[in-house]
């Protein structure tokens, strides 16, 4: 590892995550119910192929096959793949365990409903009962529940096979605000035992049986148990600006300014936006529809759309870059659609960094953890080693 240097303090990261954009299976996929899962190969081969100029240039078809784009014979930058340390498969271990903080047990899940004493507190903090309490598809429970919801205004519970705690509500029955505020009451009692990682608002509209959920999903996130690269960052004085669910998932901690967005469009024009306002620090963002939108709802098609659309925006982004720049693009997890389960699945994520400092076509193979990648960026901003990770920036360097 080298030692801290003092880089530029014009230099500035761009951070994209791809949520859920697994490349194949883990080595221990069959503990989680994922053998042979692989988003992204299977996106492609049920879509027919797919287009991903950018993805290509910066070398994502090197890491796995991809009908369509095929392997790129000199990479615009580096690439590699990432294995995840931490147990479990949701989008708060994965985010965290890339920013240096990996987790020796997984969060709490509820394969059969919350227990009584979480309902009973949560229900007696909030002055009325609730509907469901059980594993569900949040599209199929709203459908399934939200009439009951509209006559008694009972919120709707439900969970998955990921640490959450899910809200529905109908915003003509419960304001978003007021749902917020639920979600607020149920995080402060989901803690010890009950710390699930996540408590998700589900704001939806509609009629019945023509419910939709609509774009004002908010989570709320444990913090996390030790100093992020986030925190680090902010510590050094280098700026940290999130867009999307970025600043849910780290609770908020060393983020100096963020835009929530609706969509992976809206994501990816904020994070332009801000490469035009914000010259240094880092830039990160989260492009949450591969998972919710196409992921948990099987829908290879929608997701091979939505692929096909963020690389032209990728490829945005690359004209945008200055010479200070550092380009980074991966993912916390898999949710492979095209398998009978609708829940994340075990999979290893891809990495390509990209910049005049990044030497085009260096591989670093497989890293043994997601800390890796956030010990090169810390590097790259002169930082000093962290307590997990190993930087392979020496390895990548022009």
């Amino acid at each position: 590892m080298q030692q801290a240097t003092s880089p530029d303090r014009r230099r500035r990261a761009v951070w994209i995550v791809l949520d859920s954009v697994g490349i194949g299976e883990l080595p221990d996929a069959d503990k989680y119910g994922d053998t042979g899962s692989n988003t992204l190969s299977h996106v492609a081969s049920a879509h027919g192929g797919l287009h991903l100029p950018n993805l290509q240039k910066l070398g994502i078809g090197n890491l796995t096959e991809v009908e369509g784009v095929p392997p790129e014979p000199r990479p615009a930058g580096a690439f590699g793949r990432m294995a995840e340390r931490s147990p479990g498969k949701d989008t708060t271990t994965g985010h965290w365990e890339m920013t240096g903080v990996p987790l020796d047990r997984p969060f709490p899940t509820y394969p059969q409903g919350f227990p009584p004493e979480v309902i009973k507190a949560f229900t007696s903090a909030i002055g009325r009962g609730i509907l469901g309490n059980r594993p569900a598809s949040g599209t199929v429970i709203i459908q399934e529940l939200g009439e009951e919801h509209l006559r008694t205004g009972k919120p709707i519970v439900y969970t998955s096979a990921d640490s959450v705690f899910q809200i529905a509500c109908h915003e003509d029955v419960i304001p978003v605000e007021e749902l917020y505020r639920y979600c607020q009451i149920a995080r402060e009692i989901l803690t010890g035992p009950h710390a699930v990682g996540r408590v998700i608002a589900r704001p939806f509209e509609g009629k019945p049986g023509a419910f939709r959920r609509t774009e004002r999903r908010r989570d709320f996130s444990l913090p996390p148990p030790k100093p992020t690269l986030l925190d680090r960052l902010d510590d050094a004085g280098w700026p940290v600006f999130a867009v999307g669910k970025i600043k849910d998932i780290f609770a908020g901690r060393g983020i100096r300014a963020d835009e929530h967005t609706g969509n992976n469009g809206e994501t990816m024009a904020v994070t332009l936006k801000a490469m035009a306002s914000w010259e240094r620090g880092l830039i990160m963002a989260n492009c949450v529809d591969f998972d919710m939108l196409y992921g948990h709802r099987n829908d290879s098609e929608g997701y091979a759309a939505a692929l096909e659309a963020v690389d032209l925006q990728i490829g945005q982004v690359m004209a945008a870059m200055g010479p200070q720049d550092l380009l980074i693009i991966t993912a916390d997890h898999g949710c492979d659609p095209t398998t009978p389960s609708t829940d994340h699945s075990r999979e290893y994520v891809p990495a390509l960094l990209y910049g005049t400092g990044i030497r085009p076509g260096s591989s670093f193979g497989t890293r043994p953890t997601f800390a890796d990648l956030g010990a090169t960026v810390a590097e790259w901003f002169g930082l000093p080693p962290g307590e997990a990770g190993e930087s392979f920036l020496a390895d990548i360097q022009s």
